[in-house]
Order: C-alpha cells, then sequence, then structure tokens
C-alpha cells in the first residue's frame, strides 16, 4: 500500500476547521479598505486587527458589569 504524499494545504485546512470557527463578515462598500488601512497602520493583518477590536469591546462591555 503505497502512502499518500503529504499534502501541506490540506493539512492546515483541516486543522483550521477543527481549532476555529469562521464567521462571514459584511460590511458596506469602502468600509473595507477602511479597515485594511487601519490595520496596516497598526502593523496588523485584518483578522488580527477585527478579533482585537471585537475582543476590546467585550472587555469593556464586560468591565461594565
Amino acid at each position: 500500500m503505497a502512502n499518500k504524499p503529504f499534502n501541506q494545504i490540506e493539512y492546515q485546512n483541516e486543522y483550521n476547521r477543527q481549532n476555529y470557527d469562521r464567521i462571514n463578515l459584511v460590511v458596506k462598500k469602502g468600509k473595507k479598505d477602511i479597515i485594511k488601512a487601519e490595520a496596516q497602520k497598526s502593523g496588523k493583518k485584518v483578522n488580527e486587527y477585527i478579533n482585537n477590536a471585537i475582543d476590546e469591546y467585550i472587555k469593556k462591555q464586560n468591565d461594565k458589569i
């Protein structure tokens, strides 16, 4: 029985499926470019920038309680 060659993309996709949830975000035209520019200014990828913003918002909301 021949071994299947290692497929890096398949491996990463499976890892992501097992360890992350996916959310599709819809924004008004032009807002994506603004978010990308702000993320770049802060030295972050868009995903990291949005996740940090969500985390900060949740923390602020919980601090109010």
